[in-house]
């Protein structure tokens, strides 16, 4: 820390430290947490009551992940359920690639809806195999083996 001798008494002043205050987010404090999960992508989902908009890491979603393509499999557990228009949603999504945070991110949106209402949504994202990790992960990389797992070095023609 950095001290400032004065003149007048040889005493070290302190420096003031200003804080910033952190804006309000005009969202609702009561919310359901889910926690979603794929290879090495961790997805930390909040649902909100009410029609917001769906924000990944503080950017819209639409910003986040800009491919149509993709937009079938994010919004999968809210539209399967009929809530696409009844919630809003938060999520911090940590690790991996595009794929995998897409999938820890939709297992996160539906383990919290589960939490919300386990009578009405359980059997539709219990079949649609949603609540369940998918437990594939990156094969680990043997010894003698030439850079992956499975891949064998080249052997001399002669």
């Amino acid at each position: 820390m950095a001290t400032k001798l004065t003149k007048k008494n040889n005493k070290p002043v302190k420096p003031v430290k200003t804080t910033k205050e952190k804006g309000s987010l005009n969202k609702p404090s009561v919310f359901t947490r889910g926690l979603g999960r794929r290879k090495t992508s961790v997805a930390r989902v909040r649902l909100f009551e009410g029609k917001q908009e769906i924000t990944v890491n503080d950017k819209p979603i639409s910003k986040y992940w800009s491919n149509e393509n993709l937009k079938s499999m994010y919004l999968q557990p809210l539209v399967l359920t009929d809530t696409l228009n009844k919630y809003s949603v938060s999520a911090r999504i940590i690790g991996g690639g595009e794929k995998s945070q897409i999938g820890a991110f939709v297992h996160g949106i539906a383990r919290a809806l589960d939490t919300l209402d386990r009578d009405k949504y359980h059997t539709i994202l219990k079949h649609a195999n949603l609540l369940r990790r998918d437990p594939r992960m990156k094969e680990t990389r043997k010894v003698g083996r030439a850079g992956k797992a499975r891949l064998r070095k080249q052997s001399p023609k002669r």
